[in-house]
């Protein structure tokens, strides 16, 4: 009886000093839905007008304009994230149930930034590893989102002309979706920061901090592992996924 008294005892006052940390939580997570809502609302006002003000023929755009639409559609981008980010954190839906094929998920997300590449002259490669199919369970929709971050960081970094490559396959016990690119790389010492909001690989301007959190959140969930390492054949990053096969 003592002991289940004490068991009773240590219960209770675990519950009640978890409780404060979990409202702390929760209203963190209600201030950034929240947040971000209000701020969706000014976003495209701004928008409408910047879209109007550029409709005006026969006079060249001003560089002020150039710059608001660049960091109005930046701002955007983390206004999403963010919204991405709460909802996921207040309830993350589980996982589907059905196999998806990661090989087309990864041809697709190739040939969707393979207009952006070409823009910097970046030299954006697939290619297929290992034997068998590269099947795993997961949305595919979530999948898609960690391949085009992988891919769109990838392309920020690699440098002008620089090289992308991205490899999907099964190997061993294990299906891999990994993308390896020429930048500058990640030194070792931020690597285990890397998944930290709002905090970037290198200083390179372009990021804003939220992408690679919401890969984690998605590799977390679906079973998968990170193994951040150096592209031995392109000279900067590797970054590689991998799930039981």
């Amino acid at each position: 009886m003592l002991l289940l008294a004490i068991f009773l005892a240590s219960l209770l006052i675990g519950l009640r000093s978890a409780k404060p940390i979990e409202l702390a939580r929760r209203r963190q997570l209600e201030f950034t839905a929240d947040a971000s809502h209000e701020l969706r609302t000014p976003l495209s006002v701004i928008e409408a007008e910047l879209s109007l003000a550029r409709s005006y023929e026969g006079e060249p755009e001003p560089v002020a304009l150039h710059r608001i639409g660049r960091e109005g559609e930046r701002l955007k981008r983390i206004v999403e994230d963010m919204l991405w980010l709460a909802r996921f954190d207040a309830a993350p839906p589980p996982p589907a149930a059905g196999p998806i094929d990661l090989a087309a998920i990864a041809k697709g997300c190739v040939e969707r930034f393979r207009a952006l590449a070409d823009t910097r002259s970046l030299d954006l490669t697939l290619e297929q590893i290992g034997a068998g199919p590269a099947t795993i369970t997961a949305p595919a929709e979530w999948v898609d989102r960690l391949a085009a971050v992988l891919v769109d960081n990838a392309c920020k970094y690699a440098g002008e002309a620089g090289r992308v490559r991205t490899e999907v396959g099964r190997v061993g016990q294990r299906v891999v979706l990994a993308v390896e690119d020429s930048g500058p790389g990640i030194p070792p010492a931020e690597r285990e920061l890397l998944f930290d909001r709002f905090r970037r690989g290198t200083n390179q301007a372009g990021g804003h901090g939220l992408g690679l959190s919401i890969a984690d959140s998605i590799v977390r969930t679906t079973g998968g592992r990170w193994r951040v390492d150096a592209s031995t054949g392109l000279g900067g990053a590797r970054m590689e996924v991998s799930w039981p096969g």
